[in-house]
């Protein structure tokens, strides 16, 4: 287990649906804003889908192929800032199909990991544009083990155990969570760090996408449920320090990995 201390900025931002243009421009004034307002942080997290929101009939016009613009970004500013970056995710064209995908960069600008969602959502009508993604969403962070996963996979505990279980000590959740289902939303991701004894990172948009209005309410989370930074419901960069060693102090005193009985379920 890890003793590192992180601060974690949270780029909680309104996305303009449909237009890349202003979104990346966006993206871009609020990473200078996190890299020079305060403490540096070693970690930044965007929401999900922060390129397009969810301009779903347009999408394979909008859509960044093979996410090469957005790669590009980020990797030029994760090297000159040493920062990691959980890139939130995009609409990515990938071939004749489009996915809804994160990528993460470490500090010295190389790309980390990627991540499709894995489970599209309905109401939002993603699997009638979408398609899902094959394998769940691991990777290291200044070595220390993580787990990335987007939006509705927050419902499905499956998921974020399996990550638990493959080592994962922080779990980063880039969304686009829309009212009114904000008790559900605060209530799921601190479930997911209790039960898995892991810090939650999940940043959410905020700002209104037709007739639908996003809340915002960013958070982090520690490994016992407690929500060290949470955002309001306007556009902002939410920030805390967390302690990683606190993962194995929570694990040491609540065994559950020990006495898990999964010959029975």
């Amino acid at each position: 287990m890890s003793n590192k201390k992180w601060n974690v900025a949270l780029l909680q931002m309104d996305i303009a649906i449909g237009e890349p243009e202003s979104n990346f421009s966006k993206l871009e004034t609020m990473l200078e804003q996190a890299v020079t307002g305060g403490t540096k942080p070693d970690v930044i997290v965007f929401p999900e889908m922060w390129n397009t929101g969810y301009a779903l009939e347009r999408i394979h016009e909008l859509a960044d192929a093979d996410g090469q613009r957005t790669r590009e970004l980020l990797s030029a500013f994760s090297r000159k800032h040493g920062v990691n970056l959980i890139g939130g995710s995009i609409a990515e064209k990938k071939g004749g199909d489009i996915y809804n995908t994160i990528y993460a960069f470490n500090r010295e600008g190389r790309e980390a990991a990627d991540y499709s969602k894995i489970h599209l959502f309905r109401l939002m009508d993603e699997e009638k544009y979408l398609k899902e993604g094959t394998t769940v969403g691991q990777l290291k962070v200044d070595d220390v083990p993580a787990g990335m996963m987007i939006c509705y996979d927050i419902r499905f505990p499956e998921l974020s155990r399996k990550l638990a279980l493959g080592g994962a000590q922080i779990l980063f959740v880039p969304a686009e969570w829309p009212n009114p289902r904000l008790h559900h939303w605060r209530t799921l991701l601190m479930a997911r760090a209790i039960e898995n004894q892991m810090f939650v990172v999940s940043c959410n948009r905020v700002g209104i996408s037709g007739t639908t209005e996003f809340f915002g309410h960013s958070m982090i989370i520690d490994p016992w449920g407690e929500v060290l930074a949470e955002g309001g419901e306007t556009e902002q960069i939410v920030r805390a320090e967390i302690d990683m060693g606190l993962v194995a102090e929570v694990r040491s005193r609540i065994p559950i990995f020990e006495d898990r009985r999964p010959g029975l379920y």
